[in-house]
C-alpha cells in the first residue's frame, strides 16, 4: 500500500504503549486498532509490521536510533526504523525531514553483519547467556537470533479426514495462493505471504488448521494408534489435540485436558469442522483434579505441551523477551514438573508421556526431564530420532527433539519421549511370592 504520513505517528503512539510491557504486545495492538476504528485493514498491516520489527530488533535499532539525526526523539526514530524494515527507504521520503531521510539512506547502507554480535542477537543478557552454552562459538549464537529476527511463515496441517494434502495444495493454488509441503511433518504445509484463510472453503469445510510445523511433529512423537487411550493433558485451543485424533483416524477415546474453560471453548468450533468424533474435552480444576486419578494407570499415550516461558516464539512474539525474566521462569518450572509428574501417573506399563515445551531453555527442557527421571525410576528415554524414523519422518536431533528456527525453519521446540517400564521392585517381589 501507499504509506500515509499520519501512520507515522500511529506508529509511534502504539510503539510506545507497547514498549512498556506491561502486557502481551498482541493484546496493545488489538486494544489500539480497537480505538481507532478508521483505519484501513493494509493501514493496521504497515502499522503493527513495524511495531513488531521494532521488538524483534529493539536492541539493534536503539544502538542505530541513538546515532541517529538531531531531529526527532528515539521514539519516533524507532518507529521511523520499524517502518523503513516494512515498507521501505522510499516510502518514507514524502514524510520525514531532510535530516531524518539522510539519517535513514544512511542506516539502510549498514550491513547488519557489521556491528557487534552482541547488538545483533537483539536478546536480554540473560537469555544471551543461557544460550551460549548451546551455541559457541558466538556467532552461531548469532545464526539463530538472525532467524528470530523476521516473522515465522505461515504453516498449515492438512487434515486427511477430508482430503489429502495433494488436494488440498490443488485447492490452495487454485485460490491463488503460493504454498509447497514441509519438509519434515507428513500432513504439512507452508504458505507464502498472510492470505486471509479463514474465508477459504478448504479452511470452512475443515480441510486446513493453522499449525505450525514444529508443533505437529510433536504429535508425530506421540505415534498414537487407532483405538488407544490418549491425553493431551495442556490442550489450550486444541491445535495438536485435532492432529492426534486425525491420526487415530477417529477411533479410541483422546481427552483434551486443560484449566481454562475459554481455551476449551475455543476448541468446539475446530472441532466440528475436523469431522472427529473421538475427542472428549475436560475442564480441570488443577494438575491434581480427581479426574485425573480416575484414569492413573490406563492411558496409552499422554502429551504434556507444558506452560512456558515461550521464548522459542519469538519469531511470532517478540515482546516475550522483553517481558519474561529469570525470576519469571524461576516460577514456572516447579509447575512444570509438577504437571509432568501428574500427567506421569495417567500412562500405563508400556504407555508414554511426551514432555515439551515452546521454550530455548535447558532449565525448562532437559532440566525438568532430569529432575522427573531421578524421581521415577520406572520411566525411561525413548530416542526422539527412533521415534520419528519408525514414522518414516527424516530428522535426527539426538536423544531429545530440539527444533530451531535457522536449522529446521520451525519455531524453538524441545520434547523428550518418556516410557513406563514394569516397577522392578514390584516384579521382584512378585517373582519372590511365585516362589
Amino acid at each position: 500500500m501507499r504509506l500515509h504520513g499520519f501512520l507515522i505517528g500511529q506508529t509511534e503512539t502504539l510503539l510506545a504503549d507497547v514498549l512498556r510491557f506491561s502486557g502481551p504486545a498482541d493484546a496493545a495492538t488489538s486494544r489500539f486498532f480497537r480505538a481507532h476504528p478508521k483505519l484501513g485493514h493494509s493501514e493496521r498491516g504497515v502499522i503493527a509490521e513495524a511495531v513488531f520489527a521494532v521488538l524483534r530488533r529493539k536492541m539493534e535499532f536503539s544502538h542505530l536510533a541513538e546515532s541517529g539525526s538531531s531531529s526527532g526523539n528515539q521514539a519516533r526514530r524507532l518507529a521511523l526504523l520499524g517502518l523503513m524494515q516494512t515498507a521501505g527507504l522510499t516510502a518514507l521520503k514524502p514524510f520525514v525531514s531532510a535530516d531524518e531521510y539522510q539519517w535513514l539512506a544512511q542506516v539502510s547502507k549498514i550491513d547488519p553483519a557489521s556491528l557487534p554480535v552482541r547488538v545483533r542477537t537483539n536478546l536480554p543478557q540473560w537469555i544471551y547467556d543461557a544460550l551460549c552454552k548451546r551455541f559457541e562459538p558466538e556467532e552461531l549464537l548469532a545464526q539463530l537470533a538472525a532467524a528470530l529476527n523476521y516473522p515465522a511463515p505461515l504453516d498449515l496441517r492438512s487434515n486427511p479426514m477430508k482430503a489429502d494434502r495433494k488436494a488440498v495444495l490443488k485447492s490452495l493454488t487454485e485460490a491463488g495462493i503460493d504454498a509447497g509441503e514441509m519438509p519434515f511433518a507428513p500432513f504439512g504445509i507452508r504458505v507464502e505471504g498472510k492470505p486471509a484463510l479463514t474465508r477459504l472453503a478448504p479452511f470452512q469445510e475443515g480441510w486446513i488448521e493453522v499449525h505450525d510445523e514444529g508443533s505437529q511433529l510433536l504429535c508425530s512423537l506421540m505415534a498414537p494408534r487407532r483405538g488407544e487411550m490418549i491425553v493431551d493433558f495442556c490442550a489450550g485451543a486444541g491445535g495438536k489435540t485435532l492432529a492426534l485424533g486425525v491420526m487415530m483416524r477417529s477411533t479410541g477415546r483422546l481427552y483434551a485436558f486443560d484449566v481454562s474453560d475459554r481455551r476449551l471453548a475455543k476448541l468446539k468450533p475446530r472441532l466440528t469442522r475436523s469431522g472427529l468424533s473421538n475427542v472428549n474435552p475436560v475442564l480441570l480444576d488443577s494438575e491434581q483434579d480427581a479426574k485425573i486419578k480416575r484414569l492413573a494407570g490406563k492411558i496409552d499415550r499422554v502429551l504434556v505441551d507444558a506452560p512456558c516461558s515461550g521464548l522459542g516464539t519469538l519469531r511470532r512474539n517478540p515482546d516475550l523477551k522483553w517481558r519474561q525474566s529469570p525470576q519469571s521462569v524461576a516460577e514456572l518450572t516447579p509447575k512444570q514438573l509438577s504437571i509432568l509428574r501428574s500427567a506421569a501417573r495417567l500412562v500405563k506399563t508400556g504407555g508414554r508421556v511426551v514432555y515439551a515445551t515452546c521454550s530455548m531453555l535447558e532449565a525448562e527442557n532437559e532440566d525438568i526431564v532430569k529432575q522427573f527421571l531421578e524421581t521415577h525410576p520406572n520411566f525411561r528415554v525413548v530416542p526422539a530420532r527412533d521415534v520419528l524414523a519408525e514414522q518414516r519422518i527424516d530428522l535426527d536431533t539426538g536423544e531429545f527433539l530440539s527444533l530451531w528456527p535457522h536449522q529446521h525453519g520451525t519455531d524453538g521446540f524441545f520434547a523428550a519421549v518418556l516410557e513406563r517400564v514394569p516397577d522392578a521392585k514390584k516384579a521382584a517381589t512378585a517373582v519372590e511370592a511365585a516362589e
